[in-house]
């Protein structure tokens, strides 16, 4: 029989998870897993299960916010062998799902869960650590661990944009020099961004156009620190059109090994959470490191 293990965070989003873990097993056992299941315990716990008993299993299911896929995936690039993952999304703005073509309901996505199609998927390497679907520096990205729980319940994505607004009269700049697959870049940034996603912070990314999960290439977004009001108008236009600035404010381009180089440590979230203030940042694309299944279930097979 086929190996399930189940790691869920009980406290993701609205808490909703338990009320639905009947469904969520059943799902399972309908397409043929053996579960075991673990509730995480704490901040970093699902990384340790996921490294400690991940190739013990062939399937890893997380059910909870992006954070506890990124705990997970953590925790299998530790491991040579590593089992497909399954994502059932439950956190307040959930935006590595929105890449998965994923179904609405917890039963709908414990069948997906359980029996979706497989994709390779990119994973990049930040230093020593990993990340999912970005990594991000300056306005705003310490916004989603900075705004309380209960406001990210009640408003979802929106929460994060009325407490990032609520920050552009005090914006820092960073000088940066950046290199890029040969290329460079050299200049004073209030935000930036790797990324292999759609959505960041809920809204469509500026470089999301031709995004692939398995193409071995991130987008990269630089905000250029803004000297006018007419500057600062032109790279909001941009983010809340969810295109790119003609002004030359906001500027795009795709890589797969990138250096960023600060003149001062530089504080960078990995797909939502700190991920340290380094000076030198060496991200890398892992191509087809982890497979995550997605879409909708195949259907049974008519036997009549």
């Amino acid at each position: 029989m086929k190996t399930l293990l189940f790691l869920y965070n009980p406290h993701a989003g609205k808490g909703q998870v338990g009320a639905h873990l009947a469904t969520i097993l059943d799902a399972f056992s309908k397409a043929g897993w053996l579960i075991t299941v673990h509730p995480t315990q704490g901040p970093t716990d699902a990384t340790a299960v996921a490294a400690d008993l991940g190739g013990s299993f062939e399937r890893i299911v997380c059910c909870g916010g992006d954070g506890t896929l990124h705990e997970v995936v953590t925790g299998l690039m530790a491991l040579e062998h590593r089992p497909d993952i399954g994502y059932i999304p439950a956190g307040s703005t959930n935006d590595f799902a929105r890449n998965l073509s994923l179904p609405r309901g917890f039963a709908a996505l414990a069948a997906t869960a359980a029996a979706g199609v497989p994709l390779p998927v990119d994973i990049g390497r930040f230093n020593d650590c990993f990340f999912v679907y970005v990594a991000a520096f300056g306005a705003f990205t310490d916004v989603s661990y900075d705004t309380p729980q209960p406001f990210k319940n009640m408003f979802g994505h929106l929460a994060y944009v009325l407490e990032g607004m609520t920050r552009l009269g005090s914006i820092q700049s960073y000088h940066l020099q950046v290199e890029y697959d040969g290329g460079q870049l050299e200049g004073d940034y209030i935000f930036g961004m790797v990324s292999n996603t759609v959505s960041v912070g809920g809204l469509k990314s500026p470089a999301s156009a031709g995004v692939k999960l398995d193409d071995g290439i991130f987008e990269l977004v630089l905000i250029q620190k803004p000297t006018s009001p007419t500057q600062l108008q032109h790279i909001i236009k941009s983010l809340l059109q969810m295109t790119q600035d003609g002004s030359g404010m906001v500027s795009s381009l795709r890589a797969s090994r990138l250096k960023i180089l600060c003149t001062q440590p530089l504080p960078w979230t990995l797909d939502g959470e700190y991920g340290g203030a380094p000076k030198l940042a060496d991200i890398e694309n892992y191509k087809h490191a982890v497979t995550i299944v997605h879409g909708s279930p195949p259907k049974p097979t008519d036997r009549s």
